[in-house]
């Protein structure tokens, strides 16, 4: 039995896809995945099963559709792979939360890297990007947050290959895996 996470996409956000975290728990047990755990209202569930990712991907996207209409695709990680996200992070990422919002772009359905990096356009002054193998992070200025151009990819196909978590919630997941 390994220490998995899922990342579901658009939970309870804009009022679409509204899913309580009790019932997205249940779900999950009732696929027979054990010690299920949900973390804040947006989708993170933490949860162990020996299944391959691949055939765990499957099984919740059926049983999400089933459960709650849910057609977003999903991610599962290990506890490893995420640690390798956060250990591959740009020198300083995350040091300085009073002056930068920092995020995690995490890649879903073969989604690349490079491929969403492209399509990023980054405001100078603004925005900061690096792209890892697993992950985009981002940053943007607080005190010019409104200026920044992360928002503009939310209108393009790729934006439906990826989740996006804050640092801080990437970390929190790192440490209950």
């Amino acid at each position: 039995m390994e220490r998995k996470l899922c990342l579901l996409r658009g939970i309870n956000v804009g009022g679409k896809n509204i899913i309580k975290m009790s019932n997205l728990k249940l779900c999950f047990e009732k696929m027979g995945l054990l010690n299920v755990e949900t973390y804040i209202q947006s989708g993170n569930v933490l949860f162990n099963s020996g299944k391959a990712n691949s055939i765990l991907t499957s099984m919740l996207e059926k049983s999400l559709y089933a459960a709650f209409s849910y057609t977003e695709p999903l991610l599962v990680m290990s506890a490893k792979k995420l640690e390798s996200i956060i250990a591959s992070s740009p020198d300083g990422f995350g040091d300085n939360p009073e002056l930068f919002r920092y995020d995690v772009i995490y890649m879903i359905k073969g989604m690349t890297t490079k491929k969403f990096a492209k399509i990023v356009v980054l405001k100078e002054g603004v925005d900061t990007m690096s792209v890892g193998k697993d992950a985009v992070y981002f940053s943007r200025l607080i005190s010019k947050a409104s200026k920044s151009q992360l928002s503009r990819i939310m209108n393009k196909p790729e934006y439906k290959s990826v989740t996006i978590r804050n640092w801080n919630t990437t970390l929190r997941l790192a440490d209950k895996l």
